[in-house]
């Protein structure tokens, strides 16, 4: 038997305002990153270029995964909200790339920077980018998907507030190594941020158990269930970041369960382990049976 309970807000809406926001700030912060020659500036609209495309992947993830099922795709298309925050997570690690070797570069010729043009431009930074981060912000715990794009975007504030900082220390210091000191904390936070993001779509990809289901307690659960006197075959994985699937064999040598065994175990399943899609298949015989009626 399958149960299956879909759900979902519509963020659609958070994504279309995250880009715009995002993409108008990216053109401001490189132009004003390349007036006042600032890598801070440059490495940090770099960055948000690379939330940029990441926002667009993560939500044609989210998009398809709103699709229904096809004849050629059963299970729909939540898959695709895994591979979007795999491929953010790898496009965060090619952004933190760039701006290391470029920071590491720049502090053998360090360059003046316009302190003040640099805390205009990066305050302007931790307003957007906390904006969007609360646009995600109430769905970044149930949602791997949803959940890189809070990190980025949260991350983002940050780093640009980290960049305010070093424009109001330079003008009181004249300190020209802070500009690739603070790109090389930039991409230490991003590394951060993103190494969590890469081992749990990572997992997810590879049809892992969620992180956020332990499943010997899943095992136990349905081991202490009266009617069921086996458990095997127990699989659990993800279907997208917001939906788990579980298969599994449950063995009742006292004959077939009555009432709504199968329902209830199902909804206790959703209830306690927020499992969406349970499929259970029941055996009433066999070796395990035969053992214990001899006994």
């Amino acid at each position: 038997m399958s149960e299956h309970h879909h759900h979902g807000a519509n963020y659609g809406r958070a994504f279309a305002i995250g880009i715009a926001l995002n993409m108008l700030f990216v053109l401001v912060e490189a132009y004003y990153g390349w007036r006042a020659d600032s890598l801070a500036l440059l490495s940090d609209a770099g960055h948000n270029l690379s939330d940029v495309l990441g926002l667009l992947i993560a939500w044609g993830g989210f998009y398809l995964a709103r699709l229904r099922p096809t004849q050629r795709h059963t299970y729909g298309w939540g898959r695709a909200t895994i591979m979007a925050a795999l491929f953010n997570a790898l496009l965060l690690l090619v952004a933190v790339g760039g701006i290391a070797w470029e920071a590491v570069a720049r502090f053998n010729h360090p360059v003046p920077i316009e302190g003040g043009l640099v805390m205009l431009v990066a305050t302007i930074g931790v307003v957007i980018n906390g904006i969007t981060a609360w646009l995600f912000m109430s769905g970044n715990k149930n949602d791997l998907n949803l959940r890189g794009a809070f990190l980025h975007m949260a991350a983002d504030a940050l780093v640009s507030l980290g960049v305010v900082i070093i424009g109001a220390l330079f003008i009181v210091t004249g300190w020209a190594w802070l500009d690739p000191a603070i790109s090389l904390v930039i991409a230490l936070v991003i590394l951060f941020g993103t190494w969590s993001l890469l081992s749990h779509s990572l997992r997810l990809s590879l049809d892992g158990v969620p992180a956020s289901i332990e499943l010997d307690a899943v095992r136990n659960y349905l081991s202490a269930l009266p009617e069921v006197s086996a458990v095997h075959d127990l699989h659990v994985w993800a279907m997208s970041t917001s939906e788990t699937a579980l298969t599994v064999h449950l063995v009742t040598c006292g004959g077939y369960p009555g009432g709504d065994f199968l329902n209830r175990v199902a909804e206790e399943l959703h209830h306690n382990f927020a499992i969406e899609h349970a499929t259970i298949q029941i055996e009433t015989s066999g070796r395990i049976c035969a053992l214990s009626n001899h006994a």
